[in-house]
């Protein structure tokens, strides 16, 4: 059994946008989103971050439509794109920044940086580097919500690239088999790092998830609105006991795979200026609030005084992440090993 919608008719969605004041919760997550790695990428440009950092600019409504329905009891696995993911989750703006600037006050202690940051807190079981691994990791999360059988929901953002996994069709078996209340969130941004998705992907990933029986929908990943209402089915249909369900959202990456990338490509390139421009024209914060806007649904003042807030947030935790202490070095001993025994 199928269902959902296909990005091509993305026009036709049934049951109209959101509300008023989740329209202004979704368009704050995502400019705090964009704001934050605006920031980032600067003071990486600066030379200010101490390591490498991979910007979510573009995609921020698929972490913004999906985080709309979670709560802090439910789960959320990550990438190394992982940023937009935490916030969206409700993550602590200043402990991220803290974190990716390798200082104490980090929501890991400083010890993880940009790829790992988590909060077990808010559900957020972590960004991660290795391609794929947030795909067990939530389907392991989602059992131990069926045990508990209280209505939680697992949630794994994963890319394009990490649709390839083998680890994904196992995912897809055994919580299909087992009815787990996962959600599966492919973020198909067009690339695997620096090649473009068709050179290596065969067939069309949403296949993969009709393959084992579970619902599929394929969004436009820039329309927040559509993003939204697919995994508000998709949650329901977790916390009814429906088992697992499967988004594609088509999305794009505006920023490089990391940045400074140039420096690993010696100049090269491997996409075209104007493609990039087309995509910067879909621009999802901007197409949302211009519909916002037009329809009435809210006043283009309400939208202008969460864009001040949202830049007074991000410059208070840039200034509170670059005066943090630096992380401790001997913490590296007792995170990986359990102390002795006396």
């Amino acid at each position: 059994m199928t269902t959902g919608l296909d990005v091509t008719s993305a026009g036709s969605r049934p049951g109209g946008g959101p509300p008023a004041a989740e329209a202004l919760r979704l368009y704050e997550s995502m400019v705090l989103i964009r704001r934050v790695e605006e920031r980032l990428r600067d003071d990486s440009a600066a030379g200010k971050l101490p390591g490498a950092v991979h910007l979510y600019i573009g995609e921020e409504a698929v972490a913004a439509g999906v985080c709309a329905h979670l709560e802090d009891r439910d789960y959320a696995t990550s990438t190394h794109r992982g940023h937009g993911h935490f916030l969206a989750k409700g993550g602590d703006v200043r402990a991220m920044m803290a974190e990716i600037w390798a200082k104490r006050e980090g929501i890991c202690r400083g010890m993880g940086g940009s790829m790992h940051v988590a909060d077990i807190s808010k559900g957020i079981l972590g960004a991660n580097g290795i391609v794929g691994a947030g795909l067990s990791i939530a389907t392991g999360a989602a059992f131990g919500a069926k045990l508990d059988g209280d209505g939680k929901v697992a949630v794994c953002f994963f890319g394009d690239g990490a649709s390839n996994q083998g680890v994904l069709m196992e995912t897809l078996n055994v919580s299909s088999l087992w009815g787990l209340p996962v959600v599966f969130v492919c973020e198909n941004n067009g690339f695997s790092e620096f090649t473009p998705s068709a050179e290596v992907t065969s067939g069309r990933i949403p296949d993969r998830a009709r393959a084992f029986g579970v619902p599929v929908a394929e969004v436009d990943g820039n329309d927040v609105t559509a993003v939204w209402q697919a995994a508000g089915e998709a949650v329901r249909r977790g916390r009814a006991g429906g088992g697992p369900s499967f988004i594609e959202a088509r999305t794009y990456r505006i920023q490089g795979h990391f940045e400074a990338e140039s420096f690993v490509l010696s100049g090269g390139g491997y996409r075209a200026e104007e493609e990039i421009e087309t995509w910067r024209q879909r621009d999802p914060i901007a197409r949302f609030r211009s519909a916002l806007t037009s329809a009435g649904t809210v006043p283009a003042a309400d939208l202008d005084r969460i864009d001040a807030e949202v830049a007074d947030r991000v410059a208070d935790a840039a200034a509170y992440a670059e005066a943090g202490e630096p992380a401790d070095p001997e913490l590296a001993e007792t995170l990986m090993f359990a102390p002795e025994e006396a």
